[in-house]
């Protein structure tokens, strides 16, 4: 009897055990009772997450970058992985896991960024002043999809890539603006957004989690692809643009950008002047034809 109760108990353990993980993190590591799951964020520190949720941006970078620092996150998945340098870095991170307003990255160079931790003004030394982290509140994610087999109703499409995107990133349907589907480009637009001055609802991680199920791999520790049921089947994902939008507009000035960015800007304004010039001299041509011409007519008459 003692024998049968020993191995109920283990049976329990082991079973409590197993069921200790965080579904919305692989990096995650698990253990406890009750259930507590961290990410190595630094050399020996540790980031306390909740496992319910979409795990915070920043949170997710700093983990990411220390991976990279100690050559555990592993060689570029596919040839088409991108990885955007100038958002790539090591950030700076409140408790509760919003990104501070100015970063530094570990430099004497620093820079303000919004609430999805995308740099929005100049590059700057450590007395830039960056007041109040701006709020992202509009997301607008670019996809395109690989051909499918036969075609699908545009209607079911856009059903299905909402039903997808609310279960998948455990998103209220309220934000969910919009979904478009251009058909001949395999293309779908989805618009996610929040009011301007809502700064408790972080809609950053969706575009995070989302342009790694489809740029790279899954956050998620079951890592099933994004792959949506449309018409009975399923659509794979190609790429992805995010754009985000803030509260309040980026103030990049002119002094910062490349010699290329410079040089293209100079070619557009001088195109757009010699074409108001010809248009100036076309205009004097006619003119003068048109004063030329009535005097011969006055003498005719």
């Amino acid at each position: 009897m003692k024998l049968l109760i020993a191995l109920t108990l283990v049976s329990f353990a082991v079973g409590a055990f197993s069921q200790c993980t965080c579904p919305t993190s692989k990096w995650a590591v698990c253990d406890g009772t009750p259930c507590q799951c961290t990410l190595l964020v630094g050399d020996n520190q540790k980031q306390a997450v909740d496992c319910t949720k979409l795990i915070p941006k920043c949170f997710l970078m700093k983990t990411q970058m220390q991976r990279a620092r100690t050559g555990t996150i592993g060689s570029k998945p596919v040839e088409t992985a991108l990885v955007d340098d100038d958002w790539m870095y090591d950030p700076d991170c409140e408790v509760n896991g919003k990104f501070k307003a100015r970063q530094c990255n570990g430099t004497e160079e620093c820079w303000c960024v919004n609430s999805a931790g995308v740099r929005r003004t100049d590059k700057g030394d450590k007395n830039l002043k960056c007041d109040v982290l701006v709020e992202t509140y509009w997301l607008r994610m670019q996809m395109t999809h690989k051909e499918l087999a036969k075609e699908v109703d545009e209607a079911q499409l856009k059903t299905g890539i909402e039903n997808a995107i609310l279960a998948r990133y455990k998103l209220a349907k309220t934000f969910v603006k919009e979904v478009q589907y251009d058909k001949d480009a395999r293309m779908i637009i989805v618009d996610v957004k929040k009011d301007k001055d809502d700064t408790k609802e972080d809609l950053t991680r969706v575009g995070w989690y989302m342009e790694k199920d489809i740029k790279e791999l899954p956050q998620f520790n079951n890592q099933e692809k994004f792959e949506p049921m449309v018409g009975g089947q399923k659509m794979e994902m190609d790429s992805i643009l995010v754009y985000y939008v803030d509260a309040k507009a980026p103030t990049f000035t002119m002094k910062h950008l490349t010699g290329g960015v410079i040089a293209v800007i100079v070619v557009v304004i001088l195109a757009v002047v010699a074409g108001l010039l010809v248009l100036f001299f076309l205009r004097r041509r006619e003119q003068a034809r048109y004063s030329k011409a009535q005097p011969r007519e006055m003498d005719n008459m």
